[in-house]
């Protein structure tokens, strides 16, 4: 048996029950070295541990696939949730398995986000550019989702200097793609785990500088207003 599961954004407390139990009753375990530290107390000693980096984890899930394919009971970690920015691992997953793997999701760091900062999804885009390829096809829809109203939830890419897409760039990309300099951006880094943020504008954003651990929310200037049916409560005037 082999299932992905997502870890959450990075406080084990943040993990479903159904997924840590599946943890701590594994043969083997397996993920990036950061999501593994996350799981790690829940990881019985029987266990084996298969950790690995973006250099690596082909080789490694290889690895994982041949021990799924003896019989073991296997767990692949993923940070977050798998169906927010995992598909590209997931694929790789299913690739050295040879056949699709079911998956448990978790809660994306997007999702405490949008709690901490109180957006809704349906007024709000969700976009990762943390991804391997060609980022063009989605920083057009970023364009497009900002010039529709909406409010953007993006994860950035954090990866080397050539192909790292982090706020800063994300707001110049913006700004030359005619979004308003004084949109309304907060970034949020650490989310769960020493929590910091940042608010100010598109143009401040471009000038800002953050951690690889960023989420950024960019916040429409046309909020759609409330559909609920008007308070019975008198207004502080009329209470007067």
């Amino acid at each position: 048996m082999i299932i992905c599961i997502g870890a959450g954004p990075g406080d084990i407390g943040y993990l479903p029950r159904r997924s840590a139990d599946l943890i701590a009753h594994a043969d083997v375990v397996a993920g990036f070295n950061a999501v593994i530290d996350v799981v790690r107390p829940l990881i019985p000693d029987s266990a084996q541990v298969i950790q690995m980096g973006y250099r690596d984890q082909v080789a490694q899930l290889d690895e994982v696939a041949k021990l799924h394919h003896a019989g073991k009971n296997c767990v692949v970690v993923f940070m977050g949730d798998i169906h927010f920015s995992g598909f590209q691992y997931l694929e790789r997953v299913e690739r050295a398995c040879g056949h699709p793997v079911e998956t448990m999701p978790g809660l994306s760091s997007a999702q405490v986000l949008a709690s901490r900062a109180k957006v809704c999804f349906d007024e709000t885009t969700f976009i990762t550019f943390h991804r391997r390829g060609d980022l063009s096809p989605f920083k057009r829809h970023l364009v497009h989702v900002l010039q529709d109203q909406r409010n953007a939830i993006v994860i950035p890419c954090p990866w080397d200097e050539a192909r790292s897409f982090m706020p800063w760039h994300i707001a110049a990309y913006l700004l030359e793609n005619g979004i308003p300099a004084d949109q309304q951006v907060e970034v949020w880094e650490n989310l769960t785990r020493g929590e910091a943020e940042w608010h100010g504008t598109l143009a401040e954003c471009a000038e800002h500088r953050c951690s690889d651990m960023s989420i950024m929310l960019i916040r429409t200037k046309a909020p759609m207003d409330s559909q609920i049916e008007p308070s019975h409560l008198p207004t502080p005037e009329q209470s007067a």
